[in-house]
């Protein structure tokens, strides 16, 4: 049987036939049948023309390519072919015309300023190393101690360590100073060069403090540093270039106001510096103030260098009054805008900032710190509340408090300073409370390391009065930030804040009150803050 006759028939089995159904004889007045042929209960039927149409229709696959042919120059399918052409041009052309107009419209992003690693983050001065970690129990604190106490200060996300003065040196005695030396009861070479490998592998980098009679009366002995045969400063230019090419991030010189022509030595000072700011490690030069309101501060601020702020400034020298804070923001603010490579701190030589202020008014000093503009410069402590000892400055600074085991996990030696002052504080015990003074301190860290409108945001002053002041943090199209504090510890206020670029409700982000809940929309209109509340909130860019 060929294809073609298999394709016209069609096997239909009977399966298990009834016998009365079994086909019969014609009888004669039947019509004529056409023949069949039957075989054990399989019939061979042959299909009408009309089912033989259907079956090649539902196998019809398109039209053949020379049939295509016949037809793609006709009139109607080249119509067709033109019109689709054209409408698909148009589109692309639309789209791209629509694009453009939006590139144009679309309003431009500010430029990003020149961030070098000091300006991202802020600064942990330890200071005398003496104080903060013990690593062979002879109750001195050392420079392998501050390796070991690494990790928990890069929790805190700072950028740079503040370290020293340790370099060999007797008081008043300039023939005894040794620039390039480090007293033995710190360590050695080989420690700090250790210390500066682990830092930087934790993008930490090290600012070594070279103020020369740090041990003296007169932190300069008393010298003129101005006149280009000066001993010291001869003394000075040539350990910064050793320690430099060692490979330290900075140099940093307190006491600066208390000598002649202080803008001069510390531009002649940047210039080393900036010689040795390449490949992308810039160098940068702090310079400190002992006085923070002394009458040439901000002169040899404004002359010089900028963007470095700590407590001390902001806290009023007869801690009576907050009334001039605001003209000092204002002030520190405007020669805080720019970037350059010195930084100015204005705090004492020793002091911590939970020494300095009301025990409410904590929070609010740190808040102040980390969303002004300017490097927040913080003393080892500050972050858990430390406070110093009773005494003689020379004997106040305490030990850095880690935890609860013997000497507060200090030194397993026995230490010469003790006292209950701060009594039950530790690092570890804070790290675990999302209330305390350090959990605020990561925070806030954070936040300004991420946020651009902290991070270089222009600054706003919103209102300001003898119990509190308001400001404004914004930069371009990124979230906007609002710091508002109570300055009176007893008691509880209500603030008014009113701009034109002020939405009616913000959110908040971090708050001393524990009653208030993070991420909730408060409004800015009779806003009641308890005592020694800091509240900072932030809001979308609404163009």
């Amino acid at each position: 049987m060929t294809q073609d006759s298999a394709l016209d028939m069609k096997d239909v089995e009977l399966n298990e036939i009834d016998p009365e159904k079994q086909p019969m004889a014609a009888e004669d007045d039947d019509p004529p049948v056409e023949e069949s042929n039957e075989k054990n209960g399989v019939v061979k039927i042959k299909l009408s023309d009309e089912d033989d149409y259907n079956n090649k229709a539902r196998k019809f696959t398109g039209l053949s390519k020379e049939e295509l042919l016949k037809v793609t120059d006709t009139p109607g399918w080249v119509t067709v072919r033109w019109a689709f052409l054209i409408l698909f041009w148009l589109g692309w052309f639309g789209m791209l015309a629509g694009a453009v107009v939006i590139i144009v419209q679309a309003p431009r992003c500010r430029p990003l300023p020149v961030m070098e690693w000091w300006n991202k983050g802020p600064l942990y001065q330890l200071g005398d190393p003496d104080t903060f970690q013990d690593s062979n129990a002879d109750g001195v604190g050392d420079i392998a101690g501050i390796q070991e106490r690494l990790d928990s200060l890069g929790n805190l996300k700072v950028k740079g360590l503040v370290i020293g003065p340790m370099h060999t040196t007797s008081a008043d005695k300039l023939s005894d100073t040794k620039l390039k030396e480090i007293d033995q009861k710190y360590g050695t070479m080989e420690d700090f060069t250790k210390l500066l490998e682990a830092a930087r592998k934790k993008s930490i980098q090290i600012v070594l403090d070279l103020t020369p009679n740090y041990r003296g009366s007169n932190v300069w002995f008393n010298y003129s540093v101005t006149a280009p045969d000066s001993e010291l400063l001869s003394q000075i230019k040539e350990a910064m270039n050793f320690w430099l090419d060692f490979g330290v991030g900075g140099i940093h010189f307190n006491g600066i106001e208390n000598i002649d022509n202080p803008g001069d030595v510390l531009e002649e000072l940047r210039n080393i510096t900036t010689n040795h700011s390449s490949d992308g490690k810039a160098r940068v030069l702090l310079a400190s103030a002992n006085d923070p309101h002394s009458d040439n501060v901000l002169t040899i601020l404004n002359d010089t260098a900028n963007g470095m702020l700590t407590a001390r400034y902001l806290i009023h020298k007869d801690n009576s009054s907050e009334s001039s804070l605001g003209e000092r923001i204002k002030q520190y603010q405007q020669v805080a805008s720019e970037q350059d490579r010195i930084l100015w701190a204005v705090r004492p030589r020793l002091g911590h900032m939970a020494s300095a202020v009301h025990e409410n008014l904590l929070r609010v000093y740190q808040l102040l710190l980390f969303t002004l503009q300017g490097t927040p410069l913080t003393l080892y402590g500050d972050e858990i509340g430390l406070k110093d000892l009773p005494g003689q400055p020379a004997d106040s600074s305490p030990y850095m408090q880690w935890d609860d085991s013997i000497n507060y996990g200090f030194s397993k030696g026995s230490p010469e300073r003790n006292s209950n002052v701060n009594e039950n504080i530790t690092f570890k015990a804070q790290e675990d409370n999302k209330h305390s003074i350090l959990s605020a301190y990561k925070h806030l860290s954070e936040l300004r390391g991420k946020e651009r409108s902290l991070l270089h945001g222009d600054f706003t002053l919103l209102h300001q009065c003898d119990k509190s002041i308001a400001y404004g943090r914004s930069w371009d199209q990124n979230e906007r930030f609002v710091s508002i504090v109570n300055f009176d510890p007893d008691e509880e206020i209500s603030v008014t804040i009113k701009h034109k670029s002020l939405p009616e409700q913000c959110t908040v982000v971090l708050s001393s009150n524990s009653q208030r809940k993070e991420g909730s929309s408060i409004p800015l209109k009779n806003l009641k803050l308890v005592p020694g509340e800091a509240l900072l909130l932030k809001y979308p860019y609404s163009g």
